[in-house]
């Protein structure tokens, strides 16, 4: 169950315009994708000061993933998902953003990894991976987020008793 978000004339139009649960995933959806785009541009400039640190690009977009990463969950807690009720510790929360978006991570970094070795455009300029890797991965991301550890599915995980 959500708690409602403050009402504004964007949403009030949007509720009118698609209902109210389509509301509410279509505004998750753009702070989701304004976080990512926040989550980008950690990511570009983590990796670029990995870069002149002499990391590499592998290694260096490693690192600027996790920070990147660390980033988004803490924007999508305190905003995006706001109005989801908090049934996990942040910690928790974290670890298991972190763990599911593993899976988005393999699309990022394999986007990203593919076009460094194959667009010489993108060996050049790196951010350009990132960029592809970012899209590649947000789609997923989202979803797992949404469910399962900011809304009903982790609520559900952490209301059910452990098994012994």
């Amino acid at each position: 169950m959500t708690m409602p978000l403050p009402s504004t004339p964007l949403h009030e139009m949007l509720e009118r315009q698609l209902g109210a649960g389509r509301a509410h995933l279509l505004l998750e959806m753009f702070r989701f994708g304004v976080v990512g785009g926040v989550g980008f541009l950690v990511d570009a400039g983590v990796l670029l000061a990995m870069l002149s640190l002499g990391l590499g690009p592998y290694g260096g977009r490693v690192v600027s993933y996790v920070v990147a990463a660390s980033c988004t969950f803490a924007l999508n807690r305190a905003w995006t998902f706001r109005a989801q009720p908090k049934s996990a510790t942040p910690v928790r929360q974290w670890v298991l953003f972190l763990a599911l978006n593993l899976i988005g991570f393999a699309c990022n970094y394999g986007a990203y990894a593919a076009l460094i070795s194959s667009v010489p455009l993108v060996a050049r300029f790196p951010v350009l991976g990132v960029a592809a890797g970012s899209l590649a991965g947000m789609t997923g991301n989202f979803l797992l987020s949404r469910r399962y550890v900011f809304g009903a599915g982790a609520a559900a995980k952490a209301a059910s008793p452990p098994v012994h």
